[in-house]
Formats: C-alpha cells, sequence, structure tokens
C-alpha cells in the first residue's frame, strides 16, 4: 500500500508539472535519483567503517538540489535511512530491489542514477566509474557522458571508463535509462576519506549533475530534430 501511494503522489506531482509546464517553465527533463542500499542493508563498510548506505544518500540529496537549480524535475526512491522493503522475512533485499524497479517503470524517467560506492580487496584501486545495462544504447549514451564528467571533475588521472552489464538487478529489470555510478572506493584510504567530507561530496554530484544535464539536453535537441524533419 505504501508503494502505491508513493507511485501516485509521484505520478500526480509529475502529470501536474507537465500540465504548467506552459506557464512555469517547461521541465528540463525527469530525473530519478536512486539512492542504494539503506535502513538493514549498510551496502559496502569502507575502510574506516564508512557505512555506504549514509554516503549514497548524502551524494544523492546534494545531486537532487543541483538538478532542480538547473530546472530538473527530480524524485528520490528513499530520502531517508530506510529502504522499500516492509522489513520482514528473509527476502527484504530482493523485495527492496524489485520495488524500485516498479518505481522506474511507474514514472518512466528521461533517465536514472543509481549512486553507490565501490570496494575491493586490493586498496590501491580507486576511481569512479559508472555502469549501463550492456545492451541499452541510451544508457551506454549516459555513462559514457558521465563518466566523462567524473573523470574531469574529479580525477583526470582515472584512466576507468563506462562499462557494460548484465548482471546488476536494476540495470537487468528495467528498460529504463539506468546507470549505476560508483562514486568511488570505500576499500581505498584516500578516496574513502575523500567520499566523507562535504566539499568532495558536492563535487562528486556536481560532476555528475553536469554530465546529466548534458545528456538531458541532447533529448532535448534529438526531439527538436525529429518534429522539424
Amino acid at each position: 500500500m505504501t508503494l502505491l501511494l508513493l507511485i501516485g503522489v509521484f505520478w500526480l506531482a509529475r502529470t501536474g508539472a507537465r500540465l504548467t509546464g506552459a506557464g512555469a517553465g517547461e521541465s528540463r527533463g525527469v530525473v530519478l535519483i536512486d539512492s542504494g542500499h539503506g535502513g538493514s542493508d549498510p551496502g559496502k563498510i569502507g575502510i574506516h567503517q564508512e557505512k555506504e548506505k549514509d554516503i549514497n544518500l548524502q551524494i544523492a540529496n546534494r545531486l537532487k538540489k543541483q538538478l532542480e537549480k538547473n530546472g530538473v524535475q527530480v524524485y528520490m526512491t528513499r530520502e531517508t535511512d530506510t529502504d522499500l522493503s516492509d522489513g520482514t522475512g528473509g527476502n527484504s533485499k530482493v523485495q527492496d530491489l524489485k520495488r524500485r524497479c516498479e518505481l522506474v517503470r511507474e514514472l518512466q524517467p528521461d533517465c536514472v542514477l543509481s549512486i553507490h560506492q565501490n570496494s575491493y580487496p586490493e586498496e590501491a584501486i580507486h576511481g569512479a566509474q559508472v555502469f549501463y545495462y550492456e545492451d541499452s544504447v541510451e544508457g551506454k549514451k549516459l555513462a559514457e557522458i558521465l563518466q566523462r564528467h567524473l573523470v574531469e571533475g574529479l580525477d583526470k588521472t582515472n584512466h576507468r571508463q563506462a562499462k557494460g552489464n548484465k548482471t546488476y538487478y536494476m540495470l537487468k529489470k528495467t528498460e529504463a535509462t539506468l546507470v549505476i555510478v560508483e562514486c568511488g572506493f570505500l576499500s581505498n584510504d584516500r578516496e574513502a576519506s575523500l567520499l566523507t567530507d562535504e566539499k568532495y561530496q558536492k563535487k562528486v554530484a556536481k560532476a555528475i549533475c553536469s554530465g546529466t544535464l548534458e545528456y538531458l539536453d541532447s533529448l532535448t535537441e534529438k526531439s527538436k530534430g525529429s518534429a522539424e524533419s
């Protein structure tokens, strides 16, 4: 029931914005920000005991503000330290992921940004990286744009590239233009410290925001071209 109410509120708000767009200025696009993990699921635990779920939400909230300042209509899968499951039974993680995917299908945003943090057994490994569904042309386009902005905005020595994937649940269970943004490695001493720093989180959010805006603007140009032809 809670999920249905959330979907109803999101849908009405989105529809209302479209109806009033002519008078208040049209939205630059619709984006769903998915802050990974939450509640009883901490996600990765960093080298300094950082919890991924907390960093995900902090960056997601900063990203939301920046996108909204640039005329984007933003929705969030979560805004507090919780998840979308009922919190009971042994399948709460699966239920949480399924409900996130349901929101994606119901909202039909222009793109979905799923915010996460990475980890690896070797501490030296570092660098932001964006994943997309391997067969998604638009997903690849968005991921490559975001990867470029993350490298330019955070670490120009980062040689990681956007990477296709067919195993991540949300990538394979939705048809939306959805990317997994791994903002850095919590297993790396320096990067883990940076990811908990407010100024650095703002830099991460700024890089993701600028890349998202570039992608949304390309959709607008594409629509204009189709209308004129």
